[in-house]
């Protein structure tokens, strides 16, 4: 299950994995989710959800007690809906197409890392090549480095500000 923020386009929170879920467990994972946004978030305003039968009566009611209005989505209609499609299909083809999931926790590190990168480094063409949380650019000064993200796929590339240079001058 998987979340998007409003203040941030694009912006992935990662509510929770299981193999079975029902709609208990998709309204706990909802009121963790509520908790740990917000500490540090902007209030939402709208919940967009397809029509699955486990956005149950508690679910709804507790996004509209924080006063965020329920959207359901028509059904059949991809497009109502379309950055969590656009979200599936990029995950699938950066990520999960590229490993052989092993289990729950394998998967939750898997997502983890790659939302990580997805929300932090990944830049996005729909906003201007930035990342979903801004982060502080150097000068085109420093050195670039690499960093291997979930074991090579992608690669992340970034400068090192001037005066941490790797080499000794």
């Amino acid at each position: 299950m998987c979340s998007f923020s409003s203040n941030w386009p694009r912006r992935i929170h990662l509510a929770g994995i299981t193999a079975n879920p029902d709609g208990f467990w998709v309204a706990q994972q909802a009121r963790q989710l509520k908790w740990r946004l917000d500490e540090n978030e902007t209030p939402t305003r709208f919940q967009i959800c397809d029509n699955d039968r486990k956005y149950t009566q508690a679910f709804d009611t507790l996004f509209r007690s924080e006063g965020i209005h329920i959207i359901s989505i028509p059904f059949w209609a991809p497009n109502a809906n379309s950055y969590a499609e656009r979200w599936v299909r990029t995950v699938r083809e950066e990520c999960l197409d590229h490993h052989l999931i092993l289990n729950e926790a394998h998967l939750r590190r898997v997502m983890g890392e790659y939302i990580g990168y997805y929300n932090e480094a990944r830049p996005h063409q729909g906003i201007g090549q930035q990342t979903p949380i801004p982060y502080q650019r150097s000068k085109d000064a420093g050195i670039i480095q690499s960093r291997k993200v979930l074991g090579g796929i992608p690669n992340d590339y970034y400068r090192l500000p001037v005066g941490n240079s790797i080499y000794p001058c």
